[in-house]
């Protein structure tokens, strides 16, 4: 409110209500591409894990599905050899973009040590899991090969 008011403008309500129309049709879209991207890195030997709330793997997968009905738009991928690693992935990726931001219909990665979660305690930051070569990846709409094709492409710069 403090930047743009108390109300939205009519245009900018009905621009919102035309994209909830396919809303539903985009985030399914999206969480299987998660999921694929999810089981194409699976075991991949340049990172520790990754984490895909979709994926039957996940620890709460069950409760994921039983709550959401699909697995959601963000993986995260641990990357071997820390934050240099991650930051060497992150700047060869082509397709996917470096934002602090997630939930786009484009492909958005984040380093959240360096970003969002920065100002924790390095205490903190591993108590919840955020790693220095943690990413966070909110899947867009591209297709899924192209993805898939541009994180293994990025995991070589690794």
């Amino acid at each position: 409110m403090k930047h743009t008011g108390g109300a939205m403008s009519p245009f900018t309500a009905w621009v919102l209500l035309k994209g909830l129309e396919t809303l539903d049709l985009r985030v399914r879209a999206q969480a299987e591409t998660a999921l694929a991207l999810a089981e194409a890195l699976e075991g991949h030997a340049k990172l520790e894990r990754v984490i895909c709330p979709g994926h039957p793997g996940h620890p709460q997968h069950a409760l994921v599905m039983r709550n959401m009905g699909a697995g959601g738009t963000v993986i995260s991928l641990d990357i071997k050899d820390g934050q240099a690693g991650a930051f060497r992935f992150l700047d060869a990726l082509g397709i996917v973009l470096i934002s602090n931001n997630l939930g786009d219909a484009r492909s958005i990665v984040t380093h959240p040590a360096t970003t969002t979660h920065q100002r924790l305690s390095d205490e903190r930051k591993a108590m919840l899991g955020i790693t220095p070569g943690l990413v966070r990846l909110s899947v867009g709409l591209e297709d899924a090969g192209d993805l898939i094709e541009d994180v293994l492409q990025a995991l070589e710069a690794v």
